[in-house]
């Protein structure tokens, strides 16, 4: 999510739909071949083609990254970051975001406050599919922790956070 080291180029395998247009779409018109990957059919198993069929994406004009709408199931996205956000960084939060929507069809609270982000449950399962799938991309340590580093993560609180999602580097 942040402008940092790029990862060796590689091709995602998947069409980011980067100048959608602010409104509701099929997840499939934004985000193309996202069905064909290992890691979506790792969330979703047998159902992936169904789910992803009824998915849809907000773009918006929010200011932001990614998140899920928890009263319809639907993926949120800022055009801006859509449009001008690194692709591999996009391409990782959409598998974030996919596994929320596992989570919400499953009922689970997605913002427990009981927990904070780093340690809610919901998020570390979240991010641990998204750092294995960047470690498949061939990101080192160091290029994931870039890619999590988000500025409502304190500092302090950075470091935690990559041990929660078993990401080897220093904050």
């Amino acid at each position: 999510m942040t402008n940092g080291a790029e990862p060796s180029a590689v091709d995602l395998g998947v069409n980011i739909e980067r100048r959608a247009k602010i409104g509701t779409h099929p997840f499939a018109d934004v985000f193309g071949g996202f069905d064909q990957l290992r890691a979506v059919r790792g969330i979703f198993g047998k159902d992936t083609d169904e789910v992803l069929r009824g998915l849809s994406v907000e773009v918006s004009r929010r200011h932001g990254y990614m998140k899920i709408n928890d009263h319809q199931g639907s993926i949120v996205v800022s055009a801006k970051y859509l449009k001008e956000g690194r692709e591999v960084d996009v391409y990782l939060d959409v598998i974030h975001e996919l596994v929320h929507v596992r989570q919400h069809r499953e009922g689970k609270e997605l913002w427990d406050r009981r927990y904070e982000y780093i340690d809610r449950p919901t998020e570390v399962e979240a991010y641990r599919v998204a750092v294995k799938e960047a470690r498949r991309l061939g990101m080192d340590e160091e290029q994931v922790a870039q890619y999590l580093k988000v500025e409502w993560i304190s500092e302090g609180a950075f470091q935690r956070f990559l041990d929660n999602v078993g990401v080897k580097a220093k904050a």
